[in-house]
């Protein structure tokens, strides 16, 4: 046990998200007394899920958006895919909480407002990044090179795996390598007619069931998910990984943690002489009040902006412009996903077929363009896979036809033919000009200088846009969809909730924030773990990248403690 003899903790971690949840439980079970800030407010598991298991007309307006309130509170968060009326409870209120929106260079920044954060609400889908995602910055020389390699996350994929409980099948790939699995969920019907079809036609294709942080079988004492329908409204049996269903009570389990709600993180306090971080600002976002707390370890895990904004606020002599930022990268080479692209075909194969339940989980195909034994002429760098779901037609695609009566009935109860959707996630290079800085002559209703952004897609996104388009309708067609449409629309930057860069990983304090234990450059009890350390951003989603991240530096800093280094 580490004594906290002229601090109030050992350890503080801001933010209770996806992050802060894991360096929660993994500090307090190596015996250190952990407080962790969370700015939102707190809710109970379960009892404050109250769009769980609640048909649409038992939801307030029926579940519909009430248009005024979208407008005037939550203008961005209302342009995400995941927010409702199931679950806005979850979200930032964009009037109370605004950031400096660029319409000409717009990012879109989606926040969650409560502890657990956005891990009430994320897509559950976990993919591990392979050694060439690892390697691009240095091979095409985009970005700075990682200072660490799959072989460094390897072990700690293995350990955030095995406790969170993940579901999928093993395919051997380097391009998408396994993780410690649970069964892998079922395909529907058409699913299982396209995989074998793409087999046939397209093997340089694999398509797999999706690789999904939710129990497909009872785990660490949760139970396997019972497929009861949305999980963005939240999951009392903790099927899905949150904070809430797994890291926290993990961490209270030990007797070791203190957490904090309403807790809005103003700055980081630097110690010159010391060399470290003394002290974390907060406010109380009810009261107003604020206070200070000490500790020996500080871990900045409030999301990508949530944490890059701290830094940024966070100035001395020592770091004129934000803590850490001797390099001026700081806020710079914001990344998110290539996202909103798609195409849709209609089959008629297996109408004898249909799904029972809620399955929470679609289809993935895993990246199969530049892979460096083939396709090297695709015409762009790095690559992108697709998410996949089937569905049948239902009467809501057919409510204006002609008819009358019982004949009219009994057509719409009849489900319509099989639609397959393959949405693209592509990589996003790291540019200098994609950042985010604070601007001092606007401040939030705190006096903490507001966000802003200035980010846009360059001509690389563009080009995997066209072929995720391209290679998108030709997979169709081998697969024996009738009919295809497209969607080229790309979303704008923050829209793939995917935000990653703005504290990038590297070995040069010239150029980096962090190195590559994630402690930041010049403070060394100071650890940034969540999306601001990324260094690139691959094209599979992120969030069990950050946890095996987390965990690593856990163990690296209570060890650093042990050894009198910190």
């Amino acid at each position: 046990m580490i004594q906290s003899e002229n601090y109030d903790f050992d350890a503080i971690v801001v933010g209770s998200g996806i992050s802060g949840g894991w360096a929660a439980k993994e500090l307090t079970e190596k015996g250190l007394k952990v407080l962790v800030l969370e700015r939102g407010r707190d809710i109970t598991p379960g009892l404050d899920y109250y769009g769980e298991h609640a048909p649409d007309w038992k939801l307030p307006y029926q579940g519909k958006k009430p248009r005024e309130l979208y407008e005037n509170e939550y203008p961005i968060q209302s342009h995400g895919y995941a927010l409702n009326e199931g679950n806005r409870q979850f979200w930032n209120n964009d009037k109370d909480n605004p950031y400096v929106f660029d319409a000409e260079k717009p990012f879109y920044w989606m926040r969650a407002d409560v502890v657990g954060g956005r891990s009430l609400i994320w897509g559950r889908q976990t993919y591990r990044w392979c050694e060439q995602d690892f390697t691009a910055n240095a091979t095409d020389g985009h970005g700075i090179p990682w200072p660490i390699g799959y072989c460094d996350l390897a072990p700690w994929y293995s350990h955030v795996e095995q406790f969170a409980g993940i579901s999928g099948e093993a395919l051997g790939l380097d391009e998408l390598p396994d993780s410690e699995f649970l069964k892998p969920m079922e395909m529907h019907a058409l699913e299982k007619t396209i995989q074998g079809r793409l087999r046939k036609k397209a093997p340089h294709v694999h398509m797999t069931i999706g690789r999904v942080a939710i129990l497909s079988e009872d785990h660490n004492g949760r139970a396997a998910c019972h497929y009861c329908g949305p999980c963005d409204r939240g999951c009392s049996t903790g099927s899905y990984f949150s904070s809430h269903s797994a890291t926290l009570p993990a961490a209270r389990a030990t007797g070791n943690l203190t957490l904090k709600a309403n807790a809005v993180v103003e700055r980081l306090e630097y110690d010159a002489q010391g060399g470290r971080v003394s002290a974390v600002h907060v406010i109380d976002s009810q009261t107003g009040e604020r206070s200070a707390f000490r500790a020996r370890l500080y871990f900045l895990c409030a999301s990508t902006v949530g944490s890059t904004q701290i830094l940024m606020n966070s100035r001395s002599e020592a770091f004129p412009d934000g803590l850490g930022n001797r390099s001026g990268a700081l806020g710079h080479y914001m990344m998110d996903h290539v996202y909103g692209v798609g195409i849709t075909g209609i089959f008629y194969d297996d109408m004898d077929r249909y799904w029972f339940g809620n399955r929470p989980n679609g289809t993935y195909i895993p990246r199969f363009r530049n892979l460096g034994d083939q396709d090297d002429d695709a015409g762009f760098l790095r690559g992108y896979g697709y998410q996949g779901a089937a569905m049948r037609m239902d009467w809501k695609t057919g409510f204006n036809k002609r008819g009358f009566g019982a004949d009219l009935k009994e057509s719409l109860r009849k489900p319509g033919p099989w639609v397959f959707h393959l949405a693209g996630f592509g990589e996003v290079l790291p540019q200098y000009a994609n950042r985010m800085y604070l601007d001092a002559k606007k401040v939030d209703r705190f006096g903490i200088p507001q966000v802003g952004f200035s980010c846009q897609w360059g001509d690389n996104e563009r080009m995997i846009r066209d072929d995720m388009l391209e290679q998108g309708e030709a997979l169709m067609k081998a697969a024996g969809a009738v009919f295809t449409v497209k969607q080229g629309e790309m979303g704008e930057p923050g829209l793939g909730i995917h935000e990653m860069g703005t504290a990038r990983m590297g070995d040069d304090p010239t150029q980096s924030v962090v190195n590559a234990h994630n402690q930041v450059h010049g403070a060394p009890n100071v650890f940034v773990t969540d999306g601001a350390c990324m260094t690139s951003s691959s094209c599979v989603n992120p969030s069990l990248t950050y946890m095996a991240l987390t965990a690593r530096a856990c163990d690296y800093a209570v060890k650093q403690l042990a050894q009198g280094r910190l």
